[in-house]
């Protein structure tokens, strides 16, 4: 069961939620004002979105807003229609459906995974294939959000800072609603990723500096009035928190999915933590209209450790830690991580683990072999973050666990395929018998 910061942290958001409902002249799905996620202080609807997060909390310990809406239904399952994606939920969202830019996004599976899991120690593990999007990664549901507001704004050109996930995903939407999208980049980003940031007709700009993809993001706002998805001030608050907003709908889907019970501990892979801070705020939501009768606890599987120094220290401002070896998992490769991550960790009484490159690719392997599931490079950690907690103690044999696999294997090949002992022609089928053969294969069973 809940502890008593979880009832609180429910009771609160439910009494905020009816307070909302009561006011008059409110349309659903309408932004009332933003709230800092730290101090609590307000902020208008019409705010601009800077990057920069709270005005009170810059100085202090940076930490991004959130929307505050006027919500027609008590709970995201009452009033769900029937469209296949997440805009089903499209009343918990600040567009509404009519305003949506779509690729039918959501709704991706919730998959057993028992022979990953007897390896791990948790039989009872369940992934959450992201992979599934459109896009094929997690992305989509922020996307889909970004763009649609963005278009229901009159924006023109939306732009985002990214390693290649994001901005596939930014470049996709922005082509389904005819706009224009950037996508600022640097040397070294997985080729392949890049490679379908192009192909969906955004313009990439590669830069020596990761520094300077904010700078000219910066720069775009305040000359042109683009349309900025990602992070361009450091240090890094989040995301666009609209576009936060689409996370949410993961934990309603693995609460669907799982016959409205929630698992006992959710990890995912963490960068600037957009992700966990809105499933958080997903299943928080679904705490407080007693849709579950307890709350997960949140495991943000990491690189280089901030979040794991910051739940040590008790506090607030994350401290930018030194890179000590270039990560095979790009795109979580971050020094310093954000507040809003550390919330939902501590919120959740959940765990950070830092994660490096030993054993990653085997562990991806092992996942493709065992239970058909490709994954990148980033979205293997969270096996190898729920495996150091097993042996740890902290979690249990019995715990159910979901690993959200947020990306596809196929994003990262040229780091993750390296060369094939087994790649090779054979002249004749009788020299692929014997090759067969001489390997010990059982070919008959």
């Amino acid at each position: 069961m809940a502890s008593r910061p979880f009832r609180d942290l429910a009771h609160n958001m439910s009494a905020h939620l009816s307070a909302e409902q009561n006011q008059p002249g409110m349309d659903a799905g309408r932004v009332l004002e933003f709230v800092c996620i730290r101090c609590g202080a307000s902020y208008p609807a019409d705010v601009t979105i800077d990057s920069r997060g709270c005005a009170r909390c810059r100085d202090t310990a940076p930490a991004n807003l959130r929307p505050v809406y006027a919500v027609p239904h008590l709970h995201p399952f009452d009033g769900a229609t029937s469209p296949r994606s997440l805009w089903r939920f499209a009343h918990m969202l600040p567009c509404t459906e009519a305003e949506a830019v779509s690729l039918g996004e959501g709704l991706t599976p919730l998959l057993a995974a028992p022979r990953i899991g007897a390896f791990l120690g948790v039989p009872d593990l369940a992934i959450k294939d992201e992979g599934r999007n459109p896009t094929w990664s997690h992305k989509d549901r922020f996307s889909t959000i970004a763009v649609s507001v963005a278009r229901a704004r009159g924006a023109k050109i939306v732009a985002t800072a990214s390693s290649g996930n994001a901005g596939a995903s930014l470049a996709a939407y922005a082509a389904r609603a005819g706009l224009k999208c950037i996508v600022t980049t640097f040397a070294g980003s997985a080729g392949a990723m890049l490679a379908q940031i192009r192909k969906y007709g955004a313009t990439v700009l590669p830069l020596v500096s990761k520094m300077d993809r904010w700078s000219l993001l910066e720069q775009a706002a305040a000359r042109y009035d683009w349309f900025i998805a990602s992070p361009y001030h450091g240090p890094v608050v989040g995301s666009h928190p609209l576009g936060i907003e689409g996370y949410k709908t993961i934990a309603y889907e693995i609460v669907e999915q799982s016959n409205g019970t929630a698992p006992d501990w959710c990890v995912l892979p963490v960068c600037y933590g957009d992700a966990l801070s809105g499933v958080w705020a997903g299943f928080c939501e679904l705490f407080a209209q007693g849709l579950i009768t307890r709350l997960p606890r949140l495991v943000a599987a990491e690189v280089h450790g901030s979040l794991s120094d910051a739940l040590a220290s008790g506090a607030d401002a994350l401290s930018e830690r030194k890179m000590l070896f270039d990560s095979l998992a790009v795109s979580i490769g971050t020094p310093r991580s954000t507040f809003q991550a550390l919330k939902a960790l501590r919120e959740s009484g959940g765990h950070a683990v830092p994660v490096n490159n030993h054993g990653l690719i085997a562990m991806q392997e092992r996942l493709a072999r065992e239970e058909g599931i490709f994954a990148e490079l980033a979205s293997v950690t969270p096996l190898m973050a729920i495996s150091v907690l097993k042996a740890e103690g902290i979690i249990a044999a019995t715990d159910r666990v979901v690993a959200v696999v947020t990306a596809s294997g196929l994003k990262d090949l040229d780091r993750s395929a390296g060369s094939n002992e087994h790649d090779q022609v054979f002249l004749t089928t009788d020299d692929a018998w014997r090759w067969l053969d001489k390997n010990g294969l059982d070919l008959a069973s």
